[in-house]
């Protein structure tokens, strides 16, 4: 059965990942590249996609994304996006590493699945669905168990990630009514 075929749990908001989209990721990545341990050969690539879909789902416009700005930043104020390239299905994790969660405590923490093929694809294409899976907060994130999760491409991944299931996420309708209150002062 295709992984699209699946019934879930809750309704999950998604963005459409285009041919525009693919390109600008792709040109920004030997700006961005981060040299750390690669748990896959499409990281770079489905990081950007994942924050290209969260500016097109919070501002309706995927290029306000701040990838090649933002280094050293959250992706977005109070808000860092971490992005997965897998088939969806609601028993992956949001996966935060540890040291990265040591140091950056951004409000939110949202996760993005870059719904492909298969696990070992080694391209994203256009067409493809960027699932917002929900949000956690960073104490949720700090309070979550840790796991070496390993890498796509076999083996440990040689660092352990706090992880929260999809499913115990918040849903992403939660997190943009905050952002509404916020931005009107509640």
């Amino acid at each position: 059965m295709p992984h699209s075929a699946h019934t879930f749990t809750r309704a999950y908001p998604f963005v459409i990942i285009t041919k525009k989209m693919i390109g600008e990721a792709e040109r920004l990545i030997p700006a961005t590249k981060v040299h750390r341990t690669v748990a896959s050969h499409i990281d770079t690539l489905a990081g950007h996609l994942g924050e290209f879909a969260f500016a097109q789902y919070q501002f309706h416009d995927w290029r306000r994304h701040r990838v090649g700005r933002n280094k050293g930043e959250e992706d977005f104020p109070n808000v860092e996006i971490k992005t997965s390239a897998f088939p969806f299905s609601e028993r992956l994790h949001l996966l935060v590493r540890e040291d990265y969660a040591r140091k950056r405590k951004p409000a939110f923490y949202i996760q993005i699945i870059i719904d492909i093929e298969s696990p070992d694809a080694n391209t994203i294409r256009p067409h493809t669905k960027a699932i917002l899976c929900g949000f956690a907060t960073a104490e949720e994130v700090d309070a979550a168990p840790l796991k070496d999760f390993g890498s796509k491409l076999g083996g440990k991944g040689g660092y352990r990630c706090h992880y929260i299931a999809l499913k115990k996420l918040h849903p992403m309708r939660e997190f943009t009514k905050k952002t509404a209150d916020n931005s009107a002062g509640g």
